[in-house]
């Protein structure tokens, strides 16, 4: 009987750290979890922002930008610069261009690039449009003019000083294009002048 009650007494100690249920007698017990550390939260540093490289636009580029007010009366909005056709051989000096869209689609565009090395009449008078020449009023105080119309786009270029302002319009028709480019002619000349 002795012997007995031994075997139950160490039978029953192996036992005694687990649960009393069958189903889980012969599982592992279950893992505890492990709690790390908490690291205290570092923010990155934002990297400094290095100079800009790109010069600074002068003021008479700025001065000789249409604005949405000078353009309110063709009720037109903000839209996508575009620099294309004639336009992008006015690129190598310092420039800004904008442009607007009209409700019907047709579009309107505006660049002014100074030119340091230069006079901005050479530029005007040594461009190379393609499309055929468009006549418009001779503009007082400007020193060089000229404007084509190549299918629904019309461009004009004008020169004062080292100044060229490129006005562009395409519409759905050359005769639009054509009506809006003078109707502009008058505020893109008032803004040069200006500057």
């Amino acid at each position: 009987m002795l012997a007995v009650a031994t075997v139950a007494l160490f039978g029953l100690s192996g036992c005694a750290d687990r649960p009393n249920d069958l189903d889980t007698y012969y599982d592992d017990p279950a893992p505890t979890p492990t709690v790390e550390p908490t690291r205290p939260s570092v923010k990155p540093q934002a990297a400094p922002v290095p100079p800009s490289t790109a010069a600074p636009v002068p003021a008479a580029v700025s001065a000789a930008l249409l604005t949405d007010e000078d353009v309110a009366e063709e009720e037109v909005v903000p839209g996508e610069s575009k620099v294309s056709g004639c336009l992008t051989g006015l690129t190598r000096g310092t420039s800004r261009s904008t442009a607007w869209s009209y409700p019907s689609g047709s579009m309107l565009e505006h660049q002014v690039t100074e030119y340091t090395d230069r006079d901005a009449s050479d530029v005007v008078t040594q461009a190379v449009c393609e499309g055929k020449k468009l006549t418009l009023t001779r503009q007082p105080g400007v020193e060089a003019q000229r404007a084509w119309c190549e299918g629904t786009t019309c461009t004009v270029l004008l020169a004062k000083g080292k100044l060229v302002s490129a006005l562009s319009v395409t519409a759905g028709t050359e005769a639009r294009a054509t009506d809006a480019a003078r109707r502009l002619l008058p505020i893109v000349v008032r803004r040069l002048r200006s500057a």
